[in-house]
């Protein structure tokens, strides 16, 4: 009887292997509301709906926290300068600066909870998840000392604080929330002065600091109506473009000198 026994435990484990193989893992489903938003002379900001759903969810309740969502919402990177003032000879003047050759030009972030909390910070570095994470390349025009770590960190916050205080750089810890098992959404607030250019939003799914998919999808921010014909003439033909705002000033001046002369 006893090889009979261990012939049926020897089936029972090549049952039991397949059976676990096939357990689906989690992976993330996730869009963006409009794929293209409008610039025109009247835009003062819009938001945009990120939303998706996590795919195999074992998460038994939409508080049970057993998943954590990072939605990035990034513009394209351009080089950008900051200048720190000193007082030399009792005028404010520019003593240092320091050049970074790539800033994303917007920068929007929504948790589910603070992404410190959520990973480690090799994690965070390697996808620039968070103001403390994103990646600005420093260029060798800088002036200042670049062996200095704490100057240079200086030097990133005043940045990160300057966007702030523009509405560029923008953060909710607790933006991102559950309507079910997987389905999820955050908002993502676009300011009147948001550059305009194209944007990729970001969405991380985590679970117990585990990264386990990442989604990207595109949002097109577009001139439209006279203010993009305004901004193509000015790039394409710039001559043209000048020419056409002499003229216009000079309209307007002489139209405003016959309106407001005085009798004789």
């Amino acid at each position: 009887m006893r090889p009979l026994v261990l012939l049926s435990l020897s089936m029972l484990m090549a049952l039991s292997v397949p059976a676990l193989a096939d357990v689906p893992n989690e992976s993330i489903e996730a869009d963006a509301s409009t794929r293209q938003v409008a610039i025109t002379s009247s835009f003062t900001g819009t938001e945009i709906l990120v939303f998706g759903a996590v795919s195999n969810s074992t998460q038994p309740t939409p508080e049970a926290g057993t998943y954590d969502i990072i939605v990035v919402v990034e513009g394209i990177s351009a080089p950008v300068t900051v200048r720190r003032k000193s007082r030399v000879g009792g005028i404010w003047v520019n003593t240092q600066s320091m050049r970074f050759a790539s800033v994303p030009s917007y920068y929007a972030i929504a948790s589910t909870r603070p992404v410190d909390e959520i990973a480690d910070r090799a994690v965070l570095d390697a996808h620039g998840i968070g103001f403390d994470h994103v990646r600005m390349v420093r260029t060798a025009q800088s002036r200042i000392d670049a062996t200095d770590p704490a100057e240079m960190q200086a030097f990133r916050q005043a940045l990160i604080g300057l966007k702030k205080d523009e509405h560029v750089y923008v953060q909710s810890d607790f933006g991102v929330s559950f309507v079910g098992r997987s389905l999820f959404r955050a908002t993502i607030a676009l300011p009147p002065n948001v550059p305009v250019a194209p944007l990729t939003a970001h969405v991380f799914l985590f679970k117990e600091g585990k990264l386990l998919g990442q989604y990207d999808s595109r949002v097109m921010l577009q001139r439209e109506g006279i203010e993009r014909y305004i901004h193509e003439t000015a790039m394409t033909r710039p001559l043209l473009y000048g020419l056409f705002t002499v003229l216009m000033a000079a309209g307007f001046g002489l139209t405003a000198a016959f309106a407001f002369r005085r009798p004789a």
